[in-house]
Parts: C-alpha cells; structure tokens; sequence
C-alpha cells in the first residue's frame, strides 16, 4: 500500500464536502474544568469552551459518550488543530427555526428581557430580537412589566440573518385570536357578572382590565370605597382580580367594572354607627377651600366646613388649619346615608368659649382687654378666648356723648368695661366702660325717688323755667308755676339765683337723666300733711282750722 493515512482522510474530508458553518455530529471523549473534547472524525479532535456547553442556570448539558451538534469553524487553523464550536451550532438551528416559522408565518416563544429605545429586546434562544413598542398589544400599553420574563408567543414580520436583524410582533399574535375569543367572550357577558381580569394599563382616571378578549375600565371612583387619588394606589399593572360588570354597552362594546362592589359598603347603617353628638378621631385625607374631609373609618369621610372649624373665625382658612394626614378630633352633626354625606364639626371638640365666658361672668363684673375695632356704634373689645365684646356709643361715657367719646379712642388700647349682658346662643357679649367708674345720678335717683322732699340750689331762674342744683353735678329743673303755692306766672317775682329751696321731686326721665322739682307740690303736701295731724289729735277749747294753719305757717316763717 503506496497510499498514507494523511491521503486517506484528505480524500475523506473532500468527499463530505465540509465548509466553514457545516454542522457535524461530535462524540464528547472529555471533559475538564475549562474545555469538553469532542471527536468529530476530522483530522484532529477539537477543544470547546465548556461554557458553551452549559444552560442558563449554570448546569452542563453533556458527558463523556454524548453526541452532540456542533459547527464547523476551520478544518485547521495552521496549528494542525480542528476548531468547533457548540454555540454557534445552537445558533445556526435557532436561525433554520425562526426562517421556518417566517415562511410559514407560525409563532414562535420568546422571553422580553429588556427596555430599549423605541421598543422592547426579546431572546428567541439564542437570537436577540427586536418588539417594538407599537407592536406589544392591540392596544398602546406603557408597561410591559407584568410581560418580563414570561415565555410569550410572537410572529416573526421581519427576518436578516445576515445583518443579524429580527423584529417581532406579539400584536399579530393576539390579532389572530382575538375575533373569536372576543366574539364568545361579548355573547358572554352580562351586567352584574363577575370576572376575572388581569390589569393592563393606568391612567390617571382609572385602570384597563383585560377580560380575556376584551378591555374593561376599572374607574378610579370604583376601586374602593375610600377616597382614592390615583390608580396605583389600589393596583399595578399585571395584577389578576375579580370584577363587577357594572355596565355593557353591546352595540359600542364597552364594559365599566368595579371592584369596590365586591366588598361590603360602609355606608351601611352608617347612622347607627355614629350617631349625631358622638365624638371620633379621623385622618384628614384632602383640605379645599371651603373645608376639609376627614375619614373616619375606611371608604367614609366626612365634610367639616370652614364655619365647624374655629368658634371665633368662621370664615378661616383651612390649610392654615389642618393638613391632609393629619389625625384630628370630630363631632358627628348631621349623617345622611342616602346621599352618602356626613357633616362634621372640630369646633365642637373644644368649649365653647360664649359659654365659658359666662359661666365665668356675671352681670356687673368687671373685666379688660383691648379695643379690636371701632365702629360708627361703638367698639369691640377682644376678651378671654378671642371672643369680642361690644360697647355701644352710649355706654362708653357719662359725660360725652358717644360720638364724641369714641374720637378719644384707638385700637389697640387696653380699657377696663363692665359686663352688661351675655348671650352665648346669639354669641355676644355687651359690656360698659362708663359703668367702670360708677353714676352720679343713678346713684341720686336711687336714694331720692319721686315723693322725695329735697334741699336745691337756684342756679338760673327764667319767668317760665327754674333750673337747680340738687348735688354736685346733678341738676333738676321746675316750670314757673310750680316756683311757689300761690300760681305766679313769673318765677322772677318769687325766686332768685342763689336761693335755697325745698321742692319734692315730682318725675324722673332715666333715658332723658332729667329731674323735675316742684316746690308748690312740696308746700302743698306739707299742708295736707298738717291736716291730717289735726283731724287725728284731740282739740279742745276754742281754737279754729284757721288758726292752727295760721299757727303752723308761722312757724315755718320763724
């Protein structure tokens, strides 16, 4: 045999016409750490990285006698060596399954692994793939989270092996059965029903829900009973839950869902749970301009208005108030179960101060504070608690009239007042500043009330009109006629500036601060006075009515 072993396997080699890419079958002969050796029949055994050989989770997919696909990367590489390589053999198979399903347009399992400008990147085995953004769903969906990481099917729209270039669809994949499934699914459903459901998408007005076929909206209104501000609060997107077909228009094939439906609704009995007059504490959940809303337990507020808030401020800011989250302590004022409405009241969790100012004053006491305000009927008196007291135009002075004492007044000036009234269902208080000091002319009237015989003073006498003196600085006036018993028409006749008199006070005007006198009233009560002595003392001799009158007006003149 002229013939070598060498010429032998050349000319072996040559009739399997084997090129660079061929996939050949290979016998693992071993294995180390590094490298798996396998046996191709080629003109050297070759050495792969055992990398290639092992699966996503670290674990090797060969041993010593397995048989295995590789491609042929060189015959020889100038060193005499073989080079195959396992990966590139997985890879070629992969490409031969994706052409296959391209021509046939059959879908095909990838996993989406990551986020890229404009779309998605999904792994078909070994080759990367293009999803864009547009083609996820029938629907535009901004996150494809609840997707990641599941092994979904796709269609291959775009296929270049050579520019290593994929681009895959799941929307036509959905497309292909979604008239049937939606069909059936639409015949199917009915008002009142539950379902089950998987959440696809939020918005700020609530959340899509996909019925197996067909998008429900799940509003944010009928997510739960309480106060919800966004979706994302109650669910995310690829939660699975039940919902309530709340309504299903056919014709435009539309579904409203609700999930707060499938739970017990608070408002149930709500009046007997909080009766009015009963006091709680609540977390305040939104501040407006009008009020705040407090929930007293889950998915039941209640309003408390700017007027409940403060007893002293009514128009007060709220957000100067509370804040939301705030815990804070109510009042129940009014429940309404049928419009879902509860009234609240803070103020009502502290005492009123009205009552507690008069529980604690009384007519007559004295108290002080500083002028808040003035008006053009008197001032208002800041007090204990921050409630205002008023002092009227007529109670500010005895001497000035009001609107002449007022003008000696500024805010911010500390007086001293007498309480005068308390009110607290109206809320006011009336005090005195004047009545600080005490009245003169009160005082007189009270120890000298009409029928009173007093000492006076002339201080002016006109023909008509007599003017006098009862005590320093308390003046009374008389009519001429009444200067003296005898009628006279011209008191100048009868009295002077200077003269003392006694007069009997005949009338008292309170709101005037007017005495009338009269000393013809006081000579003749005198008189009928002597008369009665007489008729009650026994009288002997002679003597007659003329002469003891005579007698008596003598001794007056002595």
């Amino acid at each position: 045999m002229t013939e070598t072993f060498a010429a032998l396997l050349e000319e072996s080699l040559s009739n399997r016409k084997l090129n660079p890419g061929s996939i050949v079958r290979a016998t693992v002969v071993d294995l180390d750490d590094n490298f798996v050796t396998v046996n191709a029949g080629l003109k050297s055994e070759a050495l792969i990285a055992i990398q290639e050989f092992r699966n996503e989770r670290g674990e090797l997919e060969c041993a010593i006698g397995d048989v295995v696909e590789v491609a042929l990367k060189a015959i020889e590489d100038g060193y005499g060596e073989t080079v195959l390589s396992r990966e590139e053999a997985r890879l070629n198979k992969q490409w031969i399954v994706l052409e296959d399903a391209f021509e046939k347009s059959e879908p095909i399992t990838g996993v989406i692994t990551d986020k890229v400008k404009g779309g998605f990147t999904v792994m078909i085995g070994d080759v990367r793939a293009f999803l864009p953004g547009s083609l996820v769903d029938i629907r535009p969906v901004r996150d494809v989270t609840h997707l990641e990481g599941r092994e979904i099917e796709f269609k291959c729209i775009k296929l270049d092996r050579k520019r290593n270039n994929v681009v895959v669809s799941r929307r036509a994949v959905l497309e292909d059965s979604y008239v049937e499934e939606r069909r059936t699914l639409i015949e199917s459903l009915e008002e009142g029903q539950i379902k089950q459901g998987v959440v696809k998408n939020l918005t700020d007005y609530g959340a899509f829900v996909d019925l197996g076929g067909i998008d429900g909206l799940l509003h944010v209104t009928d997510m739960a009973w309480k106060r919800v501000r966004h979706p994302s609060e109650v669910v995310t997107v690829g939660d699975e839950l039940e919902v309530k077909i709340l309504k299903f228009d056919r014709e435009r094939v539309r579904v409203s869902l609700g999930l707060k439906q499938l739970q017990e609704d608070p408002w149930v009995n709500i009046a007997r749970r909080y009766p009015v007059g009963s006091r709680l504490v609540g977390t305040v959940t939104n501040v407006t301009d009008y009020g705040c809303f407090v929930e007293i337990e889950d998915g039941v507020e209640g309003l408390v208005h700017m007027s409940e808030m403060d007893w002293t401020n009514r128009n007060v800011q709220p957000a100067k108030v509370v804040q939301p989250g705030d815990q804070t302590e109510v009042m129940i004022l009014d429940v309404d179960g049928e419009r879902r409405r509860i009234s609240l009241g803070m103020k009502q969790c502290r005492m009123n101060p009205w009552e507690e100012f008069a529980a604690l004053h009384r007519k007559g006491d004295k108290v002080s504070g500083r002028i808040k305000s003035i008006t053009d009927f008197g001032v208002f008196v800041e007090l204990d608690g921050g409630i205002d007291g008023l002092v009227h135009l007529t109670d500010i002075s005895w001497d000035k009239p009001g609107e002449e004492a007022i003008r000696d007044l500024k805010k911010g000036d500390l007086v001293n007042a007498v309480v005068m009234l308390v009110d607290p269902e109206r809320e006011r208080i009336s005090l005195g500043m004047k009545q600080v000091e005490g009245d003169a002319w009160t005082d007189y009237v009270e120890q000298n009330p009409r029928g009173t015989r007093v000492a006076a003073k002339v201080t002016q006498v006109e023909p008509k009109l007599v003017l006098l003196e009862l005590a320093p600085g308390i003046e009374g006036s008389m009519k001429g006629s009444d200067a003296s018993q005898d009628k006279t028409k011209d008191a100048t006749e009868v009295l002077k500036v200077g003269d003392e008199v006694e007069a009997m006070i005949i009338a008292i005007d309170g709101k005037a601060r007017a005495i009338q006198l009269s000393v013809r009233a006081q000579e003749l009560k005198e008189e009928a006075t002597a008369v009665e002595d007489y008729r009650s003392t026994n009288v002997t001799g002679t003597t007659s009515l003329g002469d003891l009158l005579k007698e008596h007006l003598g001794d007056r003149g002595n």
